[in-house]
């Protein structure tokens, strides 16, 4: 399918990184293939992680109080896809993209709360591929059997599901990023835009 639209969101503070050298490539991977980009560099546009007071308050109380990040909810909402791309960090997020899920991806945005209690019905249904591109300074193993790959388990089984049913969910990441060869990191590239070719 050609001209679909992805938000790719990067989450790093240095320009001249890989995680922004890739956002830059994928972006122009998916405009090669006819599709539209809209690239959201969270460091570059000063996105404020913190939730706020008025968004806390209104989490349980409809109407959720989006007010605050409204620009960026018509971003989500206008994409067919969405490309996470940045480091993991101690086995986990950047702050600033945890800060985007969390103030993001609310209620009556990403989801709505059941009023029956307990569950969660997703409302993101425009979003049909949700891929991920990290790297984490970790081999292999300690990621995957010493930790239990929790990046990619917080985000396909508690925002990924739960925000969308049956989109198509990707994840490459390129571990032990601290001793990564040319070599590797080239294939790494290779891999992902491949993939994206297909979309």
């Amino acid at each position: 399918m050609s001209g679909r639209r992805f938000l790719v969101v990067l989450a790093h503070p240095l320009a001249e990184s890989f995680a922004a050298a890739m956002a830059r490539r994928i972006g122009e991977t998916l405009e090669a293939k006819g599709h539209s980009v809209d690239l959201l560099d969270l460091y570059a546009e000063d996105f404020d992680p913190r939730l706020t007071a008025a968004e806390r308050a209104s989490y349980m109380q409809p109407p959720y109080d989006f007010s605050g990040v409204e620009s960026l909810v018509e971003r989500l909402r206008a994409a067919d896809g969405l490309i996470l791309v940045f480091p993991q960090w101690w086995f986990n997020l950047p702050a600033i993209l945890k800060g985007f899920i969390d103030r993001v991806f609310v209620p009556g945005v990403a989801f709505d709360h059941d009023p029956e209690g307990g569950r969660l019905v997703p409302k993101l249904g425009n979003i049909r591929t949700f891929w991920v591109v990290t790297t984490t300074g970790s081999p292999w193993w300690v990621v995957h059997f010493y930790m239990g790959n929790p990046v990619r388990r917080i985000l396909k089984r508690g925002v990924a599901a739960f925000c969308s049913r049956g989109l198509d969910f990707r994840m490459f990441s390129l571990h032990d990023m601290d001793r990564v060869t040319e070599e590797r990191c080239g294939r790494f590239i290779g891999k992902v835009k491949q993939a994206l070719s297909r979309l």
